[in-house]
């Protein structure tokens, strides 16, 4: 006696996946992939923007160090001395803050700059100038500025 099984039955159905099933798959890897491909950065962006908090954060502090010393401190872009992008200038001699930037060198622009006054005035005043300063690395740009009242911060 041969065993049969009727039809619709699972002892009776062939392995494979349906249609549905497979369509759901490729759905749901379609919506994975592209989810991933929009989070993932420029790494140019990504390093440019990490400049900027970086020396957002260094202004800040030459120019909480600048009102307690009550020096005047300035902050130089492609500094004079050999191997370094930027310079503070009038610091202690006990506070060094780095001159390089963490990657591929970045261009800086700062607005309303002149060969008198190349750089950004930190203090040693509470208040001092409104400052911006255009930070670009290839084809990315960021802002930093500040009102003068409060932080250096990146403007978009």
């Amino acid at each position: 006696m041969t065993r049969t099984s009727a039809p619709g039955s699972e002892a009776g159905r062939a392995g494979g996946f349906t249609l549905i099933e497979l369509l759901v798959v490729v759905a749901l890897i379609a919506i994975a992939s592209a989810t991933i491909s929009l989070s993932l950065r420029d790494p140019t962006e990504l390093q440019l923007q990490r400049e900027a908090q970086r020396l957002a954060a260094l202004l800040e502090t030459a120019r909480a160090e600048s009102r307690a010393s009550g020096l005047t401190v300035r902050w130089v872009p492609k500094a004079v001395k050999t191997g370094e992008d930027f310079h503070f200038d009038g610091l202690p001699r006990t506070l060094q803050l780095p001159s390089r930037w963490l990657g591929d060198p970045v261009a800086v622009t700062i607005e309303n700059a002149s060969a008198v006054n190349p750089g950004l005035v930190l203090g040693p005043e509470p208040v001092i100038p409104a400052q911006r300063l255009l930070l670009q690395l290839g084809n990315q740009r960021v802002m930093l500025a500040t009102d003068g009242l409060s932080a250096f911060d990146v403007v978009q």
